[in-house]
C-alpha cells in the first residue's frame, strides 16, 4: 500500500510542478525530432561445429551462418523541460519480450535453458517521457533501457558483439518510474518504483520491485555507479559498473553484480573486466574477461550454466570503424569447472567452448 501512495504522490508531484512551470517558463525554439538507429548482421563458427547455441548468451545464438541482428529505430525529443523517447527494433536481437515457458528473472527458456527470443516481429526498446521539475530534479516514466550494469540491448551500444552472462541474466528493461537528483555533475543519486517483474512493460501483479543508482564521477574520465533493484516477485540483484578513460588510448571498464533469486532459490553472481586500446583513431583491441558462478545449489540454469557451476570466458574483440560502420571480429574462449555446461562435435559433454564471429554494425 505504501508503495502505491508513493507512486500516486509522485505523479501527483509531477503535475503539480509542469502546471506550474508553464506559467513562468519562455517559451523557446522547437528544436524539432532527432532520429537515431542501427543495423547489424554478422556471421558466427562455433569451434565444436554446433547449429545451436553452445555458448548460450544473448543474441547472435545462430552458428554456421549469415545471420542478422536487428534495424534499431528510435526518435526523440527535448522541448523546454520535457523529453521523450521511442524506439523500436525489428529482429532477432531486439526480442526479448517475455513469452510461455521463460524465466523472466535470467531470460531462460526452461525447457532448453537457451536464451528466449521473442515471436513478435518488432520489440519495444524504450517508450518513456522525462520531465525536469528543478535544474537538478527529473522524472522519468515508461518502458526503459535498464539502469543496471555494463552492456546493453543495441550493438552500437558494446565493444564486444557478444555478451556476457552478468548482461544475459540481469534485467534487460524495466517499466516504472524514477527520479533523479543531480548534487553536481560528479554526484547524482535516483531512485525509482518499477513492476514486478523485468523485461515486461505489464505488471502480472503489482508495481512490488524497487530501485536506485547512485552515480560518482572522481575525476575526469571516470565514472561509477552503484546500482540495486529488488522485488518479491523478481529477485534482488546489486551491480557495481565502472569505466575509466585512462589515457587518451587506454581505457578500463568493471562489472560486478550478485542476483539473488526470490524464495531463497540461488541466483548467481560474477565480474566482468573491460580493457580496450586504440591503436588508432580507426582501430581498437579490446579484451573481455568474464568469471560467473551459478550460486544455486539445485534448479535454475543460467545461460547453460548448471547449478553450483562456474565459467571463465575472455572475448578478444576488435572494432574497425569506416564513418558510421563498425567491422567487429571476435573470438571468444569460454572454459566451466566442470563437464555440465557446454557440448563437444560428437554430441558429448564437455568443460569448454569456443567461437569465431565476424560482425557489421552501422550506426546513424
Amino acid at each position: 500500500m505504501k508503495k502505491k501512495f508513493l507512486l500516486a504522490g509522485a505523479f501527483l508531484m509531477a503535475s503539480t510542478y509542469f502546471v506550474q512551470a508553464q506559467d513562468t517558463t519562455k517559451t523557446a525554439a522547437d528544436p524539432g525530432l532527432t532520429f537515431f538507429g542501427s543495423v547489424d548482421t554478422y556471421y558466427k563458427y562455433d569451434f565444436a561445429g554446433r547449429k545451436n547455441a553452445n555458448i548460450a548468451t544473448s543474441f547472435a545464438n545462430e552458428s554456421n551462418s549469415v545471420s542478422i541482428g536487428m534495424i534499431d529505430l528510435g526518435v526523440k525529443k527535448k522541448y523546454s523541460k520535457a523529453l521523450f523517447v521511442g524506439e523500436l527494433s525489428f529482429g532477432p536481437r531486439g526480442q526479448g519480450q517475455s513469452i510461455p515457458n521463460q524465466d523472466i528473472t535470467s531470460g531462460i527458456d526452461l525447457q532448453n535453458g537457451n536464451p528466449v527470443l521473442g515471436t513478435q516481429s518488432f520489440h519495444i526498446q524504450n517508450l518513456y517521457v522525462g520531465y525536469d521539475l528543478t535544474d537538478k530534479l527529473n522524472v522519468t516514466a515508461g518502458y526503459m533501457a535498464t539502469f543496471v550494469g555494463y552492456e546493453v540491448i543495441a550493438p552500437t551500444g558494446n565493444f564486444n558483439y557478444s555478451t556476457s552472462y552478468l548482461f544475459t541474466n540481469g534485467p534487460f528493461q524495466n517499466a516504472g518510474l524514477k527520479l533523479t537528483y543531480a548534487f553536481s555533475d560528479k554526484v547524482s543519486l535516483m531512485g525509482g518504483i518499477f513492476n514486478d517483474y523485468w523485461n515486461t512493460y505489464q505488471s502480472s501483479r503489482e508495481v512490488s520491485t524497487v530501485g536506485g543508482q547512485l552515480m560518482v564521477s572522481p575525476v575526469k574520465g571516470w565514472t561509477a555507479y552503484l546500482n540495486v533493484l529488488s522485488g518479491k516477485f523478481s529477485g534482488t540483484e546489486f551491480d557495481l559498473t565502472t569505466a575509466y578513460q585512462i589515457t587518451d588510448m587506454f581505457k578500463l571498464g568493471l562489472n560486478a553484480a550478485t542476483f539473488s533469486a526470490p524464495d531463497d532459490a540461488g541466483g548467481f553472481a560474477g565480474v566482468a573486466l573491460y580493457p580496450q586500446y586504440a591503436v588508432s583513431k580507426a582501430v581498437t583491441l579490446g579484451l573481455r574477461g568474464e568469471y560467473f558462478k551459478n550460486k544455486a545449489k539445485t534448479g535454475g540454469t543460467y545461460s547453460n550454466i548448471r547449478p553450483g557451476d562456474d565459467v571463465k570466458a575472455f572475448t578478444l574483440t576488435a572494432n574497425v570503424k569506416a564513418g558510421g560502420l563498425t567491422f567487429i571480429p571476435e573470438v571468444r574462449l569460454d572454459n566451466a569447472k566442470t563437464d555440465r555446461s557446454f557440448i563437444k562435435s560428437n554430441g558429448m559433454p564437455s568443460k569448454s567452448a569456443g567461437q569465431f564471429a565476424l560482425a557489421a554494425v552501422y550506426a546513424f
